[in-house]
């Protein structure tokens, strides 16, 4: 498949929110997941503002990025709170400007950070971080591109708000906030039980949760609880 041709997809999943089993934990997850596939960086993560408008990470493609976007979060220094209180990407900026992020950043195998906004007029819902493990500058084609990403996932939010409501997105986004304990709890179980990688045990849950039409919260209470049993989503 062209990249092209996947970036066209992607496009289409971003896009279609009008679904009744609409997943927030699988949209993201999405975007988080497209962003390494395309762009020439080695983690990607994402966070999104809460009712109160402070940011909470949502999701990250591996455990390393997600370290260090919750130290962001919680030392408000880095270029993901820069960016969400600009409401502009914050790309190609040297993290020594930041050194105690840039320790936490170097143990956990990255040299760079960049951090684009999910914007829509003058309207910021949260932000989509790249990592990568080297201080190459990430390049304008792939920041557009990542940019082009958030964008369609913007769109995509606002339009399932304007639609259901916005407390209904509201409780969406509490309730995936809740089940990303779950999800994390299954997903090492299952790498335990099957001898998966942690990505791909969170790929076979979510393709299983795609395939049968249930949440990624549901597919983690079958794996926590028994209910689910491995081969059943080794075979999808």
């Amino acid at each position: 498949m062209t990249r092209e041709h996947r970036l066209t997809q992607v496009f289409i999943e971003l896009a279609d929110t009008l679904v009744a089993d609409f997943d927030l934990v699988d949209f993201i997850g999405v975007l988080a997941d497209a962003a390494v596939e395309l762009l020439e960086v080695d983690a990607a993560g994402l966070m999104l503002a809460d009712e109160d408008g402070a940011l909470q990470v949502m999701t990250a493609s591996d455990d390393r990025a997600e370290l260090v976007e919750l130290f962001e979060l919680q030392q408000q220094e880095g270029p993901c709170p820069d960016c969400f209180r600009s409401a502009s990407p914050v790309v190609n900026v040297d993290l020594a400007r930041w050194p105690r992020l840039a320790e936490v950043a170097a143990a956990a195998g990255y040299a760079s950070a960049h951090s684009l906004p999910l914007r829509l007029r003058g309207e910021i819902i949260g932000v989509l971080n790249l990592f990568r493990s080297s201080t190459a500058a990430l390049s304008d084609e792939d920041s557009r591109l990542g940019q082009a990403l958030a964008d369609m996932a913007t769109i995509g939010l606002l339009h399932e708000r304007e639609v259901r409501g916005r407390k209904a997105l509201a409780e969406q986004l509490q309730r995936a906030l809740d089940s990303r304990v779950l999800i994390e709890q299954a997903k090492g179980m299952l790498a335990e039980r099957s001898g998966l990688s942690l990505p791909d045990a969170f790929a076979a849950m979510r393709a299983y949760a795609r395939g049968t039409g249930c949440g990624l919260g549901s597919v983690a209470h079958g794996v926590l609880d028994g209910s689910l049993p491995t081969s059943r989503l080794r075979a999808v």
